[in-house]
């Protein structure tokens, strides 16, 4: 699939949200130019498991081309102008105002190129009393409020992933995807900014809401719904965990006939309507635990699946790696191929084909020839 064949995109960037912004466009088949600064992209160090390899690395970066430029540098400087005037969508996710004091503001960029998408991806935004904070995941995470509401009675939690990048990442896809639509129609380019606060501060509106007009405060609840009930985790009488989601009394009914086989609780005040369980959780859970201490996980399953109760098991990674409804692409990477979970999209029964994950500079000489001025593809023969 290359719906993005003839999109040339250019992007100064590191770490996670930007990358993963161009990385979908790449993936979507468009001509991908990272730009890393001279000694590569910070996320290239995150960790070299992946046979020396970053995970954070490989998953972000396939299929596109990387050149190493120092952008104090004025002749690095002019590839980088050279590149942004051919390109169809600019990307860059450097400190707040690093551009506009090299020269390149983004406004400017937009009045010389009028058909150009630029795309800034910051911390807080462009605005506001915190326009200039440093922002990275974690610090997002608790700034945004995730944080009082991810983890259990003990304290907050981590997200277990980089939840707030990921969250940045996919609301700038989106929005420049909308915005090459809209220059079909209107042949005129637009400025995009993205912020990791603004982009989960989205995703936490529904506590927003339930707290600001309901004066409802979220509890933190571990592997449980603060709002349904049952919706959680429970062992089983192996000692294996199982979580079950209950979302309406129909289903309840049910659950309470053919998993526990006990249909008059279904008629306990105590667990009538979903307010009453959640009111009522733990004389709830103690009834499902005590249920569900009599057979192991995989009978258990077999009961829920057969009343049509929606359940999961808890996986380890060990779990995820061997799940049989996992789907595997492969591409190959400096230091040979990697095997990865698939994208989530599966369009026409196809999945995409990946490109090589380059390693630092690896098109530089290549795009200093095609972006570079006369004298400097001289300089560099």
């Amino acid at each position: 699939m290359a719906d993005l064949s003839g999109i040339m995109v250019v992007s100064v960037e590191h770490a996670v949200a930007a990358p993963y912004l161009s990385g979908r466009l790449a993936e979507a088949g468009a001509r991908v130019i990272k730009v890393e600064r001279p000694e590569g992209d910070f996320a290239r160090s995150y960790d070299h498991l992946v046979h020396g390899e970053s995970a954070y690395f490989v998953w972000l970066n396939r299929g596109k081309e990387s050149v190493s430029l120092n952008l104090k540098k004025p002749e690095d400087l002019e590839i980088l102008r050279r590149m942004v005037a051919k390109a169809d969508v600019f990307i860059q996710n450097l400190a707040p105002g690093a551009l506009a004091r090299l020269g390149m503001p983004m406004d400017g960029l937009r009045r010389r190129h009028p058909r150009l998408i630029t795309v800034s991806i910051t911390g807080y935004g462009e605005a506001g009393p915190y326009r200039d904070k440093k922002a990275y995941d974690l610090l997002v995470q608790a700034e945004s409020g995730l944080s009082s509401i991810t983890g259990n009675a003990f304290g907050p939690a981590r997200v277990g992933v980089s939840v707030c990048d990921i969250a940045c990442g996919m609301t700038a896809h989106q929005a420049v995807l909308q915005a090459l639509f809209a220059r079909e129609r209107t042949r005129r380019g637009r400025h995009i900014t993205v912020s990791l606060f603004h982009a989960l501060a989205d995703w936490m509106n529904v506590p927003f809401l339930q707290y600001h007009y309901g004066g409802k405060l979220p509890e933190r609840s571990g592997l449980a719904h603060p709002t349904i009930a049952p919706y959680g985790v429970y062992p089983c009488g192996d000692g294996r965990e199982i979580l079950i989601s209950i979302q309406n009394d129909r289903e309840w009914r049910q659950f309470c006939a053919e998993v526990l086989h006990d249909a008059d609780l279904a008629r306990d005040p105590r667990f009538a309507t979903n307010p009453d369980r959640v009111a009522n959780r733990p004389a709830l859970d103690d009834v499902i635990r005590e249920a569900f201490a009599g057979a192991d996980r995989a009978t258990i399953a077999s009961r829920l699946d057969g009343a049509a109760i929606a359940n999961g098991c808890v996986s380890t990674m060990e779990d995820l790696v061997n799940h049989p409804q996992n789907r595997f692409v492969v591409f190959d990477t400096p230091t040979g191929p990697v095997r990865m979970l698939a994208p989530g999209a599966d369009v026409d029964g196809r999945l995409p084909l990946f490109g090589r994950v380059p390693a630092i500079d690896e098109h530089g000489a290549a795009l200093r020839a095609e972006f570079g001025a006369p004298e400097m593809a001289s300089a560099q023969e």
